[in-house]
């Protein structure tokens, strides 16, 4: 996904000249195309993500879009404040761009988990939430960001994930995009768990169970429209999320379930437990661990399934 994010910021700053690139002393390199062309347009703020923060503030109320950009864990919850009173009070054009959500660096330990990010950016007001599912999202995400009035924030993986689309496909504030269909089980894949989502269908797959799945990508605001639909049609609505239990998608999906009562599906979220996690492990390893894996969640399905 940072590959994807790199290749489309040069897109985007050939294409507008008020994009304008922060980095918190991370990815140097992964820039090299982007600063050849655009070196005016780039500024490595150095580990000061609060300061980055201010400074893209600023350069938002002067009439330009700028994009911080570093690891998840430092460029939300390291400036929160900064963030909750200079991007979203002031309800300025910023995207606020974490990569390596969730347990994408899980090797490196609690301080680089980014577990509770998503219910934190939540609770903002004026902010957006994008979480896209593969290298093809993350362009369609920042396209979405550029033109949204207001703050975004756009939480990726790493690096290597499947790639799900063929092409860049349409992102809109409160939209979803439906990458597999079926009848029975709906998954709700948050970010870079589309690829375990996908993996999870198969295996339902051949135990005769029609699965779909979405990438469930704007998280504030979402599309109520696919809740109503999928909740109305399937069996078992799950979420998959690299996330803490509380706060998440599978919280905003509950809270969306207790204003809209009466609905087939039974939901059956996964997520983080509510526990600091001190073991290190790389990203498949601690998604086992929590019960993330496909394997283990398709187990957990079938199994509500034969009590239905």
């Amino acid at each position: 996904m940072r590959d994807s994010f790199a290749a489309e910021a040069s897109n985007l700053a050939e294409k507008d000249p008020r994009f304008i690139l922060l980095t918190g002393d991370i990815g140097n390199r992964l820039f090299n195309t982007y600063k050849e062309k655009y070196a005016e347009r780039f500024l490595n703020c150095g580990v000061a993500e609060a300061n980055m923060t201010g400074v893209a503030a600023g350069m938002a109320m002067a009439g330009l879009r700028p994009m911080t950009y570093t690891i998840t864990s430092f460029n939300t919850a390291r400036c929160y404040e900064q963030i909750r009173v200079d991007l979203c009070y002031h309800n300025l054009p910023v995207t606020v761009v974490g990569v390596g959500g969730g347990l994408s660096y899980s090797e490196l330990g609690y301080t680089h988990h980014a577990v509770e990010d998503i219910g934190m950016m939540r609770l903002l007001p004026n902010m957006s939430i994008f979480c896209p599912g593969d290298a093809m999202e993350v362009k369609a995400a920042m396209r979405a960001a550029l033109l949204h009035d207001g703050p975004v924030y756009i939480r990726l993986g790493k690096k290597g994930e499947y790639v799900a689309h063929a092409d860049i496909p349409l992102y809109k504030v409160g939209g979803s995009l439906t990458v597999k269909d079926g009848k029975q089980v709906c998954l709700l894949a948050v970010g870079n768990m589309l690829s375990s989502a996908l993996k999870t269908a198969e295996l339902l797959e051949t135990n005769g169970i029609s699965t779909r799945v979405v990438s469930f990508y704007s998280i504030k605001p979402f599309d109520e429209n696919l809740l109503f639909d999928v909740f109305s049609s399937c069996e078992i609505v799950s979420v998959l999320e690299e996330h803490s239990q509380i706060g998440g998608v599978a919280t905003v999906v509950s809270e969306w379930l207790v204003q809209n009562l009466g609905h087939k599906a039974r939901f059956l979220p996964f997520s983080l437990p509510d526990k600091i996690n001190h073991k290190i492990a790389r990203q498949t390893l601690a998604r086992k661990r929590v019960g993330l894996a496909p394997e283990d969640v398709s187990r957990g399905i079938l199994q509500v399934l034969r009590l239905l």
